[in-house]
């Protein structure tokens, strides 16, 4: 008689005793490293008392040979009847393991009160239950949690908001993704399908207790990573395992306590650290087979975060001795704190250390019990280390003095960038800003698949950021990749700065951050892709102007106008753009612009109308005279750009590299020149042929005179910008002689300075006032 747990084919022992008759297709008692048991074939005892095969499952009372099982497309094997293939009588999505496939649904059943849930493998390599698993809340709530051990919740999604879990922003990338959440009388579950059927995807639970989203590359043939729950390692509760400390800063992030060594070198190695460490030595105290007499003592490790699991009753003492006495009469105790007044002690294994930089506030010092040979055999190599060093020191010093001076001379000034996803959300959220929880974090993996490496043909320009490539996520969205270089001299502080001001600005005529990637010395910004690139491509170039008609300039201009008054005015921070420019003007699919690059842009509180710099930055032509001579900026300063840009829009022609009839002069000059006259209409693209209408062009002419007037009081402001482009009707105001008007011959025009070239590409001028 056959005994099963499971609907489904397992392998089994049938124990059948000798009064009973049976049939056997082979009579070995074993079978080799190169032989295999499948079918009707079985193996006997050596008497023939017990025999071993599989077991073929009576489900239902049922004649019927028909019963199959199939690997469906989906991943999902079943059992069923072969005569009608909707009676599916077991099936592996209600089984998921470790990984979840798109279809497969996990939750909870409302009347078996049972729960489908995904648990981790024990190590890469056994697939047996770990310690990690991930499931809905029994309690009734929408979110889910990832526990350790079935018992500590660790991390939780958040509610289902209607789209998606609230503190999950990676499903946002719901241009690949269909997520759905149910809630009726029978069930609660998650599930997830795929808009693109050729995409192989699949979400798992590692080994480490970490919640991963991998989509398959065909042409590299690996699984790339497109997010990750928790998304820092450390944050994993026992991540290390049993006396095991995470440290962020450190490769390999876990180490074991001193006097400690990891239980298995091959998981350590492997980078599968929940196993833990083990004592070298065992302790003293409660061994009657130690004859040493020495008593256990204690090491003290600093700025720790402290176990989470003390016990419950504290006492209070004046001294730390007095823990350590306390401890030491308990050989149940391993570790004790103290905090000024009172000890906390902990019995058995430590588990959730963390280690903490030095001198951070919220790190206290951990008392570790070791038995007392271990700190014998320290001080010996106390001494060595000491001879040793002793005899090196003046090497070193003398070589850090040579590094000083030699990294002095080739870098005055180095600039930090924080590196994890929790500093660069505090960070966003400091200067005015709000902790963007839709900012998705990639993985640096998933930005070299998205390039081919950052391959040469992807690459789309290069500016004193870095360079820009194009790149295709799953789902064949098409994204703009923006990485810093290594070589830049202004990349670190603006990429930050950028990272904050877009990823809390949020506007039509704004490009659109999607995320960013911050991977040891990798800063890269990921935006929405621009098809038709920046408005220069077209403006300038004369086999491709003639497509910019007067209806889609006009377009262009009075949308980077509206955007300019975003952030001057109605943006939840007060931001000066400080580099407009053509080149800056990104156009999708339909030409509308987008003003992109806010690595120079500042924020301004609500009421400040002007600030100084030491460090002039910018374009030149677009500068303002305020700026580019004394360091001022303001709103002013943005208008005066927009005033240029405006010039330019009109006239098809660039400010930096304009000259005409022998003479050297400015765009703005030569503007200047023909309104005196009267002759204002000879500023208009030729190529525009019959779609401008003069009276519209000439209007975009004079509230560009009077964007670039000398004195910052007499331009208007953005507002007033807007409304004069739109009405037809308002009485403009005459402009005033504009900044930087001159007059040169090109014989007797001095060469320009090195730091400002035709190809419009930013400068920085270190003295600004």
């Amino acid at each position: 008689m056959g005994v099963y747990n499971n609907p489904w084919f397992i392998v089994y022992v049938v124990l059948v005793c000798l009064y009973f008759q049976f049939q056997i297709s082979s009579a070995v008692d074993k079978i080799s490293g190169n032989q295999s048991l499948s079918g009707d074939r079985t193996i006997s005892s050596e008497e023939g008392n017990f025999v071993l095969g599989f077991f073929k499952p009576d489900l239902k009372p049922t004649t019927s040979s028909s019963l199959e099982a199939v690997l469906l497309d989906d991943g999902n094997f079943v059992l069923r009847d072969g005569t009608n293939s909707s009676d599916q009588l077991w099936q592996s999505f209600d089984h998921p393991t470790d990984t979840f496939l798109p279809g497969c649904r996990l939750g909870f059943n409302k009347i078996t009160k049972t729960s489908t849930r995904l648990i981790s493998w024990k190590n890469k390599d056994d697939p047996a239950p770990g310690l990690y698993s991930i499931e809905v809340d029994p309690n009734g709530t929408s979110q889910f949690y990832i526990s350790w051990n079935r018992s500590k919740i660790m991390w939780t999604s958040g509610n289902w908001d209607g789209q998606r879990f609230s503190l999950l922003p990676e499903m946002r990338l719901n241009y690949i993704f269909n997520y759905t959440y149910v809630d009726n009388e029978n069930e609660r579950y998650f599930v997830y399908s795929l808009y693109n059927s050729s995409i192989i995807s699949r979400l798992i639970i590692d080994v480490g207790g970490q919640i991963q989203q991998l989509s398959w590359l065909k042409s590299a043939k690996q699984w790339n990573l497109s997010w990750s729950q928790p998304r820092v390692e450390c944050d994993l509760y026992a991540y290390c395992g049993s006396f095991g400390s995470c440290n962020l800063k450190s490769k390999p992030l876990c180490h074991c306590l001193s006097g400690f060594h990891p239980k298995s070198e091959e998981e350590w190695n492997s980078e599968v650290y929940n196993g833990g460490c083990a004592r070298k030595t065992i302790l003293q105290c409660g061994n009657s087979s130690l004859i040493n007499g020495k008593s256990d003592q204690f090491l003290a490790s600093p700025d720790m975060l402290l176990p989470t699991n003390p016990q419950p009753w504290a006492l209070a003492k004046e001294k730390a001795q007095e823990c350590g006495s306390t401890c030491l009469s308990d050989c149940l105790c391993t570790a004790y704190a103290y905090d000024g007044t009172h000890c906390s002690f902990w019995h058995g294994d430590l588990l959730d250390l963390r280690q903490r930089e030095d001198g951070d506030p919220n790190g206290q010092t951990l008392y570790v019990r070791l038995a007392a040979s271990e700190f014998s055999n320290s001080k010996s190599k106390e001494r060595l280390i000491v001879v040793v060093v002793g005899s090196m020191v003046i090497v070193i010093v003398l070589g850090l003095l040579l590094l000083v001076i030699l990294r002095r001379t080739k870098m005055r000034k180095i600039e930090k960038v924080s590196g994890s996803p929790s500093e660069i959300k505090d960070s966003i959220a400091a200067e005015g800003g709000q902790d963007n929880p839709q900012l998705v974090f990639f993985s640096f993996k998933t930005i070299l698949a998205a390039t081919s490496n950052f391959s040469e043909a992807q690459k789309l320009g290069e500016g004193g950021f870095g360079p820009v490539y194009k790149g295709n996520l799953p789902g064949d969205q098409e994204i703009a990749i923006k990485r810093l270089s290594r070589k830049s001299g202004q990349g670190l502080e603006e990429f930050m700065n950028e990272l904050k001001l877009i990823a809390n600005l949020q506007h039509k005529y704004l490009v659109r951050l999607l995320g960013c990637c911050v991977e040891r010395e990798e800063k890269i910004l990921i935006y929405e892709y621009m098809p038709n690139r920046s408005l220069d491509k077209f403006l300038f170039d004369p086999s491709q102007k003639a497509k910019l008609v007067w209806d889609k300039r006009l377009n262009i201009a009075e949308g980077v106008a509206q955007g300019l008054l975003y952030i001057h005015k109605f943006s939840r921070m007060k931001v000066i753009h400080r580099d407009l420019k053509a080149s800056n003007i990104l156009l999708d699919e339909a030409m509308n612009p987008k003003i992109s690059d806010f690595g120079m842009a500042r924020i301004f509180g609500i009421n400040q109308t002007e600030a100084n710099t030491n460090r002039v930055m910018g374009t030149y032509g677009y500068m303002s005279p305020e700026y580019a001579f004394s360091g001022k900026f303001s709103e002013k300063s943005d208008v005066f750009s927009f005033g240029v840009f405006l010039l330019e829009i009109v006239s098809g022609r660039r400010n930096t590299s304009f000259h005409r009839s022998g003479l050297s002069l400015t765009l703005l000059s030569w503007a200047w020149e023909l309104w005196k006259e009267g002759n204002e209409a000879e500023i208009i693209d030729p190529s525009m042929n019959g779609t401008c209408r003069p009276e519209e062009a000439v209007r975009f002419i004079q509230v560009g005179l009077l964007c670039i007037q000398e004195d910052p009081t007499d331009r208007p402001t953005m507002s007033s910008v807007v409304l004069m482009l739109s009405s037809d009707t308002q009485t403009l105001p005459s402009p005033k002689e504009p900044a930087f008007h001159s007059r040169r011959t090109v014989e007797s025009s001095s060469p320009r300075p090195n730091s400002c070239s035709k190809n419009e590409m930013t400068i920085s001028l270190p003295e600004g006032r």
